[in-house]
């Protein structure tokens, strides 16, 4: 035997002391534990979301429960809520928009209440005496008609929201990924190397 084909003998001996099925094996188990922990991560984005519709639907904290949802799903894989495959946003604030809708609706209220009020006294002053007065009747409408207040819309901003999560995370799930398709290289690299040195070895006898 040959030093080289010695060395290559010698080599091969050390290399089987790691078992191929070891990387396998540890593989395996680092998936299940990225699947696992994957599918944990979805369930607390789903919890934290159930947070922020109970807080819209009782007009609660609605800012925090969106701050803790927001700062979840930004640092965990699995927890996409966006909307980029969807034709809605994946959160909208039904009672909070509501909400917004009776404020604008009392507020245009109001403002024409007065604007009315504003509309009588001027018109009145600019055109005394009692009676049918059809040119105070016509300042008036014109009055109303130039300073009454319309409805604003309400920027979506405040009642939708549209968080994404990154395609991977340095928690539980992306680090156990990481390992498993390092392993899963480490297998095939394994048997690779295993087979070229057997072949080595035949090629020299």
């Amino acid at each position: 035997m040959t030093k080289k084909i010695k060395t290559i003998y010698n080599f091969h001996k050390k290399l089987q002391i790691i078992r191929p099925e070891f990387f396998l094996v540890f593989a395996i188990i680092m998936t299940i534990i990225s699947g696992y922990s994957l599918r944990q991560n979805n369930l607390k984005m789903l919890e934290l979301k159930k947070a922020v519709e109970i807080s819209d639907a009782n007009n609660g904290d609605i800012e925090k429960s969106l701050r803790n949802l927001r700062a979840y799903v930004y640092a965990h894989m699995n927890t996409n809520l966006s909307s980029n495959s969807s034709i809605k946003p994946p959160i909208q604030l039904k009672h909070q928009y509501e909400r917004l809708l009776a404020t604008e609706s009392e507020r245009v209220k109001q403002t024409n209440i007065q604007v009315n009020s504003d509309a009588n006294s001027t018109c009145a002053a600019q055109y005394p005496g009692g009676g049918f007065n059809q040119t105070r009747v016509s300042c008036v409408q014109q009055y109303v008609s130039a300073h009454a207040a319309q409805p604003k819309e309400i920027p979506t901003e405040l009642y939708k929201f549209d968080f994404l999560s990154p395609r991977w995370s340095p928690d539980l799930a992306g680090i156990s990924l990481v390992l498993a398709l390092f392993a899963y290289i480490l297998w095939i690299m394994r048997i690779v190397v295993d087979k070229l040195l057997i072949r080595r070895i035949e090629d020299k006898f």
